[in-house]
């Protein structure tokens, strides 16, 4: 899909409620040549104020409209972030090399297209070559953005040189080894990293850093930009760091962040942070009794459920989100495997499996995974409905001493 060409298409909530129409565009560019991930849309609303949806609040793109997930939003004005560049407002008519020639060529339009993770990238740029001593307008091509020498990233976004070269080496790291380099890094580095980086990854990464980074980076950036990547961490990290602030900071944040977002945290903050309740994820796996074994399978291969969490599904009388109806079991992915994908999942619950009860302490959640060789458990309230699942890595996060996430050597030793 070309960016021309989604300019001014109506947005819409899911059940139809018109939203606005879209102005623009939101890219990451990348300093290592890849392909500009896009962040999201620029949405111009009715009143003319401009407000930014991210893409994945985004459920379908069609030729005559774009449908959102969901139709609660952001209604902050936009501002765009360092590191961010708006492909209609700046990236078109902007020069590049086409690399083959070595030709000057301006940017006509660009194409966005899907990734296997379910990100949208800038994967095409239609360009017009300058041709002849008079520099006639040559015709269009449609090329790879591998093919392109891109433009100059610092004169498109003005950040510092080093900074991009930082945030190019990160890109191919994991979000727990770029943390780790980020402790490293002088205070002054570390927050321009953070300012450079999107929501999403930046979300990815504090929530590998240590107790005392995560709030002194959430300290640096501003309210807004605080509460945006409060909502974009998982609900179980993003309550363990509030519990770290004062009550009027955790308050201002939680007013800040989306209702749909601060709900499940503000549950979650409810629990003791080492007891079951305070350890899950108020978002595992949850599907109905009379579901096939092809639709939980479909869920678990989800790229943005973690493997512990994806060892399992559970199985609950609606309504699934937690609180859900009547637990009923859960089924192990490895089961489901071996199953016909027409059969129902009522037939292979496991029943016989007990489940934590919210108030259970940390000793008796690590006696439960150990007693049942277990990578993920459920957790069930007084009134049989799932609350969450707690995943290994929560219990062992937990057990392991404080700073052993940058500490060197042994654990322990």
């Amino acid at each position: 899909m070309f960016a021309a060409q989604l300019v001014g298409l109506p947005v819409f909530g899911p059940d139809g409620e018109s939203i606005g129409k879209i102005g623009d565009l939101v890219a990451g560019l990348r300093a290592d040549g890849a392909p500009p991930r896009v962040l999201g849309l620029v949405v111009e609303l009715a009143t003319r104020r401009r407000i930014f949806v991210p893409m994945l609040r985004v459920a379908a793109i069609e030729p005559q409209a774009v449908t959102l997930a969901t139709g609660l939003v952001n209604m902050r004005h936009f501002t765009k972030r360092p590191h961010e560049v708006l492909v209609i407002g700046q990236l078109l008519d902007a020069r590049v090399t086409v690399i083959e020639s070595g030709r000057s060529a301006v940017v006509v339009d660009t194409a966005m297209e899907p990734t296997r993770t379910r990100d949208w990238v800038l994967g095409r740029i239609a360009v017009r070559e300058r041709t002849g001593r008079l520099g006639r307008r040559g015709p269009v091509e449609v090329l790879d953005w591998s093919e392109v020498r891109a433009p100059g990233i610092t004169e498109l976004v003005g950040q510092p040189q080093d900074a991009h070269r930082l945030l190019a080496v990160f890109e191919s790291m994991r979000a727990a080894d770029v943390a780790k380099a980020m402790q490293e890094l002088p205070a002054k580095r570390r927050y321009e990293v953070a300012d450079a980086l999107d929501d999403e990854r930046l979300a990815d990464v504090i929530e590998e850093l240590s107790e005392t980074a995560q709030t002194d980076l959430l300290r640096h950036l501003d309210e807004e930009r605080a509460a945006d990547v409060l909502e974009a961490m998982d609900p179980d990290d993003a309550a363990d760091l509030l519990a770290e602030l004062s009550e009027p900071d955790k308050n201002r944040f939680l007013e800040l962040m989306a209702p749909e977002e601060s709900a499940p945290v503000k549950r979650l903050l409810e629990y003791s942070h080492d007891s079951a309740g305070g350890l899950m994820t108020p978002e595992p796996i949850v599907v109905a009794p009379d579901s096939p074994v092809a639709e939980a399978l479909a869920r678990v291969r989800n790229p943005d459920i973690t493997p512990a969490l994806a060892s399992m599904v559970f199985v609950c009388r609606a309504p699934s989100a937690t609180p859900t109806g009547r637990y009923l079991g859960l089924v192990h992915t490895q089961r489901l495997l071996r199953e016909p994908p027409s059969d129902l999942v009522a037939g292979l619950v496991d029943r016989d499996l007990t489940a934590l009860r919210p108030a259970d302490t940390l000793l008796e959640v690590t006696r439960f995974f150990a007693t049942y060789n277990l990578v993920c458990a459920p957790v069930v309230d007084d009134g049989e409905h799932l609350v969450g699942a707690i995943t290994v890595d929560d219990v062992l996060d937990h057990l392991l001493p404080e700073g052993w996430r940058h500490s060197e050597g042994v654990i322990g030793a």
